[in-house]
């Protein structure tokens, strides 16, 4: 029996060592519900589980990299990483050359949050001059014209968490947040403690960036996100962590 299952414990570890490795990009900035990380490594979060799943459905080893959000353009332009997920095409002026798109797997909100009793109005352009909440490397297409005018400052923080912890201690007024990251700060306050949307700022679709690149599988991997997409495994992953799905318009997001 002992020698048995020598056998297959050097079995498996032969097999994993011969799949070939697939190097995940993993942002600092990133926090719950998309990602927690313990000595440099994620272990849960809807991003890990998306890409713990993609490396099974391809047949591939991963192996998770960590970096500022201001390196993984260099990163990609060196050959560093092989898949960037939870990324738009919008947040490029040129096309990355030596990567390919996949489908669109998410959509983001991104809401401008006030604090509970305060009243906001009805648009962002009526906010008073103020420090704003950002994070750290994240640019907001939305509100980049108020803050070139000076009407509002970013006031950055290195994660999402953070921004909404400073929120909610009355750091500043209004912050910066996607509504799922919102909803799940929410989770652990009173109802009446809760950190409010007041509007929609931008939604985008989100998908993975996969390096076209010989060594690695890549038509293999956009095809096994098709898959995970039209299987329903993709809105399993996101409901796990409370995403929730506002079909029409984007005001529905709003409580």
């Amino acid at each position: 029996m002992r020698r048995l299952l020598a056998l297959l414990l050097f079995w498996t570890t032969h097999s994993l060592a011969e799949q070939p490795v697939l190097r995940f990009s993993v942002v600092e900035s990133w926090s719950m519900p998309l990602i927690r990380t313990e000595k440099g490594r994620p272990v849960e979060g809807m991003l890990y589980d998306l890409m713990q799943a993609l490396a099974r459905e391809a047949g591939v080893r991963p192996e998770y990299h960590l970096m500022a959000r201001l390196r993984l353009q260099q990163a990609m332009n060196d050959g560093d990483i092989d898949v960037r997920c939870y990324v738009s095409t919008l947040w490029f002026n040129d096309r990355p050359g030596d990567f390919v798109w996949s489908i669109p797997l998410f959509t983001q909100r991104d809401v401008l949050v006030g604090r509970p009793g305060e009243r906001s109005p009805a648009s962002v352009e009526q906010l008073p001059p103020q420090a704003i909440g950002t994070v750290l490397g994240y640019t907001y297409a939305s509100l980049e014209p108020l803050f070139k005018q000076q009407r509002l400052h970013r006031e950055d923080s290195r994660n999402q968490v953070l921004v909404l912890q400073k929120l909610e201690v009355g750091r500043y007024r209004h912050a910066v947040s996607n509504l799922m990251s919102l909803q799940w700060f929410n989770q652990r306050l009173p109802a009446e403690q809760h950190l409010k949307a007041v509007a929609v700022l931008e939604e985008q679709s989100l998908g993975c960036m996969v390096r076209n690149d010989p060594a690695i599988p890549t038509q293999g991997l956009l095809r096994a996100l098709v898959r995970m997409k039209q299987s329903g495994e993709i809105e399993r992953i996101t409901r796990r962590y409370g995403a929730v799905e506002y079909p029409g318009d984007a005001s529905a997001a709003l409580p």
